[in-house]
């Protein structure tokens, strides 16, 4: 798997902006533009004049919630076979098509959606265009090619085996979504990624892809109009999919408290509950509350009081993941063994206090500031903004400005963040996780 890459600053932020499929400038609320196509896919452009790159892909509305139980890690799967040959291409030619051309041609697959992408010289669109509508729609899964990327993938789920604050995001989702898809590892397990054959990707893609169900979506300095003329003969001409793909609902959250012992040096912790999903009117408030407690700044509740005052943990992050009919709330750190139920209270105490103290007016409205200030400094990757327009128009049919983003967030008051904090987190509502040091000896 090949992640989106963003800088580090602006990691947290893009997550936010794209999962709750808001938009970051002010003006992008009249300025982008969708075309539907005589095949039914729609395209959405948005012109950036000052920008000589172009930023484009496909997002597809399909993601490991929608395997099926011995199909756990296709979709990931897929989206590397994707680069490993299609009708008229083979591996070689897919992967140098673009980086000649001082390119970049990548991918990445989550729990909902699949996205293959492309930025370079918007002189050369077309091309990326060409090779995505190829690599999207024809691959062929070459059974010699699978047989190899298998090893990739295998060793791939090594890498994060080996590495605990990874290892640790992946069972506590199984624990926080059981006997659901939501819950597997998107890698998938090492018997099921060895069983994969030609067919099997053959029969998840028919399945599960739906021209209703993805979008284009591009960003460059050229207008909707040549957007179109220069997109048009590569995208009009494609399948019109249908697929009879129903989603498994969400049972009922049961709280969870598991540990184990693992061969590391630190303990590590994971804490967390459901919470809101996607469109709920309350994910405003709740991502406003996240920020507060455990944000990207230093001074972050959680980071001020493990970090700073009591020096037991050199990070300690929150993640909010709404997902389109449930959402993942998570706090996570790492800390010495002997100072992890010390972290654990200090942790709940923040909570509690969330909970149960509301908020002065002018900790709202600096929490509201700082919260508005890091989304307008967001402003600037465009291969995120191409992003997050097609998720927007995917999931919801528009988009927010940034101007109705702060409208939302000024609308907050002092007891509409104390009841969102005590709704979603509840008491007996957490599960937890913890991997702790194997005794010596051992």
């Amino acid at each position: 798997m090949v992640n989106c890459v963003c800088s580090a600053s602006q990691t947290y932020l893009c997550r936010f902006l794209s999962e709750t499929t808001f938009l970051k400038q002010a003006n992008v609320l009249s300025d982008y533009q969708i075309h539907e196509f005589p095949n039914g896919l729609r395209m959405v452009h948005k012109q950036v004049p000052s920008t000589k790159i172009a930023h484009c892909g496909f997002i597809l509305d399909v993601g490991s919630r929608d395997e099926l139980p011995h199909q756990q890690g296709i979709a990931h799967f897929w989206e590397h076979m994707a680069f490993k040959g299609t009708e008229k291409r083979n591996s070689f030619y897919i992967i140098n098509r673009l980086e000649i051309l001082g390119g970049e041609l990548n991918a990445y697959t989550t729990k909902e959606k699949i996205v293959f992408h492309a930025s370079l010289l918007a002189t050369h669109f077309t091309k990326a265009v060409e090779l995505l509508a190829d690599i999207t729609f024809f691959s062929t899964f070459p059974p010699k090619e699978i047989e190899k990327e298998k090893g990739v993938i295998l060793e791939e789920m090594s890498m994060y085996l080996d590495a605990p604050d990874d290892a640790i995001q992946d069972e506590f989702d199984a624990l926080l979504y059981p006997n659901h898809p939501l819950g597997t590892n998107i890698l998938g397990t090492q018997e099921s990624v060895r069983s994969f054959k030609q067919s099997d990707f053959q029969k998840f893609y028919a399945g599960n892809v739906d021209s209703d169900r993805l979008i284009f979506s591009s960003v460059g300095p050229f207008d909707m109009k040549t957007a179109i003329k220069k997109a048009g003969p590569y995208l009009s001409n494609l399948p019109n999919l249908k697929s009879t793909r129903t989603r498994k609902t969400v049972e009922t959250a049961h709280s969870c408290q598991q540990q184990f012992h693992k061969p590391i040096t630190q303990a590590h912790c994971m804490i967390g509950c459901r919470t809101y999903p996607l469109m709920h009117p309350n994910r405003l408030g709740f991502f406003l509350l996240n920020n507060l407690l455990g944000g990207p700044a230093l001074n972050s509740r959680l980071n001020l009081s493990l970090r700073e005052k009591y020096g037991l943990v050199y990070s300690i992050e929150t993640n909010y993941s709404p997902y389109l009919d449930t959402g993942a709330f998570s706090i996570y750190f790492g800390t010495e063994p002997k100072n992890l139920e010390k972290a654990e209270a200090l942790v709940m105490k923040e909570l509690n206090k969330l909970k149960n103290e509301t908020l002065s007016t002018t900790q709202l409205h600096n929490a509201k500031e700082q919260f508005k200030g890091q989304l307008a400094m967001a402003e600037e990757g465009n291969m995120s903004l191409m992003l997050m327009l097609g998720k927007s128009i995917l999931d919801q049919g528009k988009v927010d400005s940034l101007a109705e983003i702060f409208d939302g967030i000024d609308s907050l008051t002092r007891q509409k963040m104390t009841d969102i904090a005590q709704e979603a987190w509840g008491e007996n509502s957490w599960t937890r996780l913890a991997y702790l040091p194997e005794s010596k000896g051992k």
